[in-house]
């Protein structure tokens, strides 16, 4: 399984980004798809999650402002950040769950200047 992020970049406080991931290889059976962010001096911690039957999971600090979508059919799964804020800084890694075993992108950048 092979996961490809794309979206990131610099975006002012109160901006917008929209992150992709495209899902390759055995993909059939996916059960999560998902995206989480590790912060300079952080841990890798969970952003947003979608299940094959569409229901969702944020972080507290994203509710309201991130919001997550999957395409079965294409594989991908995108997130769409809005008021983003500084704290919201930091590597994005795609992320799926199949057959209990976990993959990760490569990930992508997400700064936010104040």
């Amino acid at each position: 399984v092979q996961l490809q992020a794309s979206g990131g970049g610099l975006v002012q406080a109160g901006g917008s980004l929209r992150l992709s991931c495209a899902a390759s290889g055995s993909i059939s059976s996916i059960n999560v798809m998902g995206w989480y962010r590790q912060a300079p001096g952080k841990q890798r911690e969970l952003v947003a999650t979608i299940l094959s039957g569409r229901i969702t999971n944020y972080a507290d600090s994203v509710k309201g402002r991130f919001t997550i979508s999957r395409d079965n059919t294409k594989n991908t799964v995108d997130l769409q950040m809005k008021t983003l804020k500084p704290e919201d800084t930091g590597v994005y890694y795609c992320y799926l769950n199949k057959a209990r075993l976990d993959y990760w992108g490569q990930g992508t950048l997400v700064t936010v200047s104040s």
